[in-house]
């Protein structure tokens, strides 16, 4: 067993070492194999997946399913395998320059104003200091994007643990305010992608454009240290290609990258839910509009049980 994330819950899932990978398998129904933190594994160090697969075939590990991905920007299918177009949110990393000036003049005028009301933004060591930092920011509101919001409520230590992964190749950034810090990003060296983990500013604070400053400052540490794209989780989710997190995407310089993702069965019930695409869960197989209706009524009734931080408008 291996303990992983899941929505923000530490959880134990199975796990089995094959050479030094080390491979967890997630679900109750149908379980999924992948590659323990593989989008935060340098590719270098990602082994040979026709040889990994080979061997968990040769297992009784239990899985149903085999699921990884090609890294970008190495994006043009290499494998015969069951496959889908994942995407990511990048900026290509030339300059600073050469991404500010291709920002919509709004987008410019946020940074500034954060650098105008008194926000000032640098890179901080992960200590103590930084941990309650980001436990406040954490703690200012349990809802949030229509959904309940994961990290709310955690202890110190839990903050410290969570956050301290991949520390030695992390770069972390904190926004200050009055002496306060008021925003942070958590950002991974990945190969020459620099990936943010996370990225969280204070609702109270929205007003001073945060999220925009912060974000300029990781352009600016990638195009420094010769990353050649910044990533941003994904462009879309599903199928909602406007939402408000993907319409701030968009303003703040980041393009659509899509690339592949791989399924191969390890089992009969594997074969089957690959087919019906049950691989998805609920939201693979209910139709479109009933999906978007138990969406917007999940939102609905956050706002209804207490206050929540709205989407990213800045």
């Amino acid at each position: 067993m291996h303990t992983i994330s899941v929505k923000g819950r530490a959880i134990n899932v199975p796990s089995i070492q094959i050479g030094e990978t080390l491979v967890v398998a997630h679900g109750r129904f149908l379980r999924i194999a992948t590659i323990h933190d593989e989008e935060w594994t340098d590719p270098a160090m990602l082994p040979d997946p026709v040889a990994l697969i080979e061997s968990l075939k040769k297992t009784a590990f239990g899985a149903d399913l085999f699921s990884f991905t090609q890294r970008i920007p190495d994006v043009e299918p290499r494998y015969s395998f069951a496959m889908e177009w994942d995407n990511a949110a990048v900026v290509p990393i030339s300059t600073y320059q050469d991404w500010w000036d291709k920002l919509p003049q709004v987008v410019r005028r946020n940074v500034r104003i954060a650098a105008k009301k008194g926000v000032t933004i640098r890179e901080v060591p992960f200590d103590d200091e930084f941990v309650r930092g980001i436990a406040g920011v954490y703690n200012e509101a349990p809802v949030r994007l229509g959904k309940r919001f994961w990290h709310y409520g955690k202890d110190l230590e839990t903050v410290k643990r969570e956050n301290g992964t991949y520390a030695e190749r992390s770069s972390f950034i904190g926004a200050f305010y009055e002496g306060k810090m008021i925003g942070f990003i958590k950002l991974v060296c990945v190969g020459r992608i620099g990936s943010m983990m996370q990225i969280l500013s204070m609702i109270q604070h929205q007003d001073k454009r945060t999220t925009n400053a912060l974000l300029a400052k990781a352009v600016e540490i990638c195009a420094t240290r010769g990353m050649s794209h910044l990533m941003y989780c994904s462009y879309v989710y599903g199928d909602n290609e406007s939402s408000l997190l993907t319409e701030f995407k968009k303003r703040n310089g980041f393009e659509r990258l899509d690339f592949p993702r791989y399924y191969v069965p390890l089992s009969v019930r594997g074969r089957l839910a690959l087919a019906l695409r049950a691989h998805h869960g609920i939201k693979g197989i209910l139709p479109r509009p009933v999906l978007s209706l138990a969406l917007q009524l999940r939102a609905k009734y956050y706002r209804m049980i207490g206050p929540q931080v709205a989407g990213p408008a800045e």
